[in-house]
């Protein structure tokens, strides 16, 4: 099938796939699944720019469905999401204003390539880490197994850090946390969503739980949410550019948001440091297929 806007041969059965398989992982790790769905359209062909604009267009509604599944399953602090809106946005949008210099300068392919790399191989061997040493702490498999974190020296003092406004944020068992904590993990996630064309949720999901402290179930159901406005957001910016093809985010959705569903569903039989350790291994298996894109050169746009 051709698409008329981004100009490219694609098959819609696979663009489908691609987004119900994310959707499966996006309901269940909380985060839009930019990192391997972004991947996956480069290597079938489509130009960077459209890969960002097209991305968030289909994560944003795969996030309100899956959301709104982890809100019935008590796992979305909306508090602590709206915060964080209000730190992405702007993030968003310096995100976006860095891909169209780069895209003057014809640089989009290989600078955003190696972000993707560096970052997503950092993330990877972290939280790999983290989870094997928090299992060992704690051998149930239950899902009201104690959410133990074995790296929580930074959680602690960045929560005794008092630069007013404090914010309690009961819903995920915090007394009292900076806002500007709160926003500064929204920021620095939101300029990553407006760059890498993802939702910013593969960083705002480790930044949230080993920064800010948040228990991983609520982590997962809250990120989905602030997914919805930051991708949003983003879409509607990258959309004013011209780097949004909308038929082909729709044909995404259309699996999207049934793998949503089920993802969230699945939480609910697994512990904490199980779902970390398993989100290990998404950012390790999109720097791969970056890699290989880049090793076999990147097109010409």
């Amino acid at each position: 099938m051709e698409f008329a806007i981004s100009g490219v041969v694609i098959s819609p059965i696979l663009l489908a796939s691609v987004g119900f398989f994310v959707g499966i992982l996006g309901g269940f790790f909380g985060v839009g699944g930019g990192f391997l769905a972004g991947p996956m359209m480069f290597l079938s062909g489509v130009p960077m720019n459209f890969v960002v604009g097209t991305d968030l267009a289909h994560m944003t509604g795969k996030s309100i469905v899956a959301a709104r599944r982890h809100r019935t399953l008590g796992n979305v602090d909306i508090k602590l999401g709206i915060l964080m809106v209000a730190g992405t946005i702007p993030g968003v949008e310096i995100g976006a204003q860095i891909i169209e210099a780069l895209k003057k300068s014809g640089s989009v392919d290989l600078f955003v390539g190696i972000a993707y790399v560096t970052i997503l191989l950092m993330i990877s061997l972290f939280t790999a880490r983290e989870s094997m040493k928090s299992l060992r702490m704690n051998q149930s498999d239950v899902i009201n197994a104690k959410d133990v974190m074995k790296f929580d020296t930074a959680t602690k003092f960045l929560q005794k850090i008092n630069l007013p406004p404090m914010v309690p944020l009961p819903r995920s068992g915090i007394k009292q946390i900076s806002l500007w904590l709160i926003l500064g993990v929204g920021f620095i996630t939101g300029i990553l969503a407006g760059i890498l064309g993802v939702g910013g949720g593969f960083l705002r999901f480790p930044m949230m739980i080993y920064l800010l402290g948040i228990p991983t179930h609520v982590a997962v159901g809250t990120d989905l949410f602030e997914i919805m406005f930051s991708a949003g957001f983003g879409t509607l910016t990258h959309a004013l550019k011209g780097n949004v093809d909308i038929m082909m985010a729709l044909i995404m959705h259309t699996g999207a948001a049934l793998g949503a569903q089920i993802g969230a569903i699945l939480t609910r039989f697994f512990s904490g440091p199980h779902i970390r350790l398993y989100f290990s291994i998404l950012p390790l298996i999109g720097s791969i297929l970056v890699i290989y894109q880049l090793l076999n050169g990147v097109p010409s746009h």
